[in-house]
């Protein structure tokens, strides 16, 4: 077996392997998870989200940039890059009475790019697309029986994504992303009783998976401003996506707390419903950027617009009616990236140093009611601030010459809630990509 097959099939174990952790991962405890499809995830990756989660105009040979699939064709003959990318987070929730902190660590992201044919490149991957992981509660009274109602969630979406990219003439690339989109969800609500000994514990919950596909497209034009710097700009698009699933909902009650104790039958079925071919949709995503890069410096701007708005999704789920349950979602990011002198000797002066800012709306309303009287306050949103900066350390391949990049980012996110009783969140998050490059198609002489 030739070293070229050997890597191709050590790429689909750990491909295969990636996927089912993946897939299972939690990677956040936000109650507004809750709503919609979870908490929607990051689509930029490493050295990306350190300038602030700018993609659409990054045009680089040592980046993998899925934001914008045309930037794929911007590879020489025999590169090859592999990403990776993990990160850990600390996140803080108050409701101005009430505080509760937790710990994630999540694999972010895996992605690959390599050239096809000549101004013709190529990435697969797997990214995430959203998130859902709370587990709260809180004491209620019935006549004289107090217990404690808890509501849980798991689940999210995740894409495997391939992509092509081709510049049928300089300075400009298109290119197209097709990515299988897959996730379970899973929503309980748990009775659990306090003082009434013996009593049974009712569950209510409601489960459906999505699987689809989804598609990106993209664009990339280069303006040339002389020998070393150049503008360019990048547009992207995704269409909306309608899909159907089955929602299947029980109502069941159980001996013990049916989280701590999965596996047991339950003691009576009051309910098993089957809510067939329910429609659920994403969609459909505009993107503009530009950026402006030379020998020593990046920068670049991002908009993003999202037409949630009016989009189907079961009401069994959530309780919410099509006029009040999705805003249409925003955003702008802006970041930029420093180096001293990318071919100096001097370590320190080929560290890149990147940082960037960001602010965007919620896509999902959330119903807020009153703790003290339980009364509806009405449906609202927020409103998110991020910053981020980074580091990216470079390691050149003593053989082959060419560069690789472990980058260190650190975000810092706040999310400041529409409406009195609902939660604010802050999220602290320290990342860690690896982006190798090498020769993927070149035989060596000498090991």
């Amino acid at each position: 077996m030739n070293i070229t097959t050997k890597r191709h099939l050590s790429l689909l174990v750990f491909f295969t392997v990636t996927t089912a952790i993946f897939a299972q991962q939690v990677g956040s405890n936000s109650p507004y998870g809750r709503y919609g499809y979870g908490l929607l995830s990051n689509q930029s990756l490493g050295a990306s989200e350190a300038m602030g989660g700018i993609s659409y105009g990054l045009r680089r040979s040592q980046q993998v940039n899925p934001g914008n699939p045309a930037s794929y064709s911007k590879l020489d003959s025999l590169t090859f890059i592999f990403d990776l990318g993990v990160s850990g987070h600390y996140a803080s929730y108050s409701d101005g009475l009430n505080k509760q902190n937790f710990y994630n660590g999540n694999l972010d992201y895996i992605a690959i790019q390599f050239p096809v044919l000549s101004k013709v490149g190529a990435s697969i991957g797997l990214l995430p697309y959203s998130k859902v992981g709370y587990n709260y509660g809180q004491t209620r009274s019935l006549s004289d029986i107090v217990y404690e109602e808890v509501f849980r969630g798991t689940g999210g979406l995740s894409q495997i994504y391939a992509g092509i990219a081709y510049e049928p003439i300089p300075y400009f690339s298109v290119g197209a992303n097709v990515s299988y989109l897959f996730g379970n969800f899973s929503y309980s609500s748990v009775s659990v009783p306090r003082t009434a000994t013996g009593a049974t514990i009712g569950e209510e919950k409601k489960k459906y998976s999505i699987r689809d596909l989804k598609y990106d497209f993209g664009a990339q034009v280069t303006f040339p401003v002389d020998k070393t710097s150049s503008f360019t700009l990048g547009a992207v698009f995704s269409p909306k996506l309608a899909s159907k699933s089955d929602v299947y909902a029980t109502e069941m009650m159980f001996l013990s707390d049916p989280y701590t104790n999965p596996y047991q039958n339950p003691s009576e079925v009051l309910r098993d419903d089957t809510l067939s071919s329910q429609q659920f949709h994403l969609p459909a995503t505009y993107g503009l950027g530009v950026t402006y890069s030379n020998t020593n410096l990046l920068v670049g701007l991002d908009g993003t617009f999202q037409q949630w708005n009016g989009l189907d999704y079961p009401e069994v789920l959530d309780g919410l009616t099509p006029v009040n349950r999705f805003n249409n979602a925003y955003r702008i990011n802006a970041g930029a990236e420093y180096v001293v002198d990318p071919y100096s000797r001097d370590f320190f002066s080929r560290v890149r140093l990147r940082a960037g800012i960001s602010y965007g709306n919620s896509y999902a309303n959330v119903s807020v009611y009153n703790p003290s009287t339980n009364q509806s306050v009405g449906v609202g949103g927020f409103k998110e601030y991020g910053i981020n900066f980074g580091l990216g350390l470079p390691f050149r391949d003593s053989m082959s010459g060419r560069l690789s990049l472990l980058n260190i980012g650190f975000g810092y996110i706040s999310q400041r809630p529409d409406l009195p009783y609902m939660i604010k969140q802050d999220m602290f998050k320290i990342s860690l990509n690896m982006n190798i490059n090498e020769f993927w198609f070149f035989k060596r002489q000498f090991n």
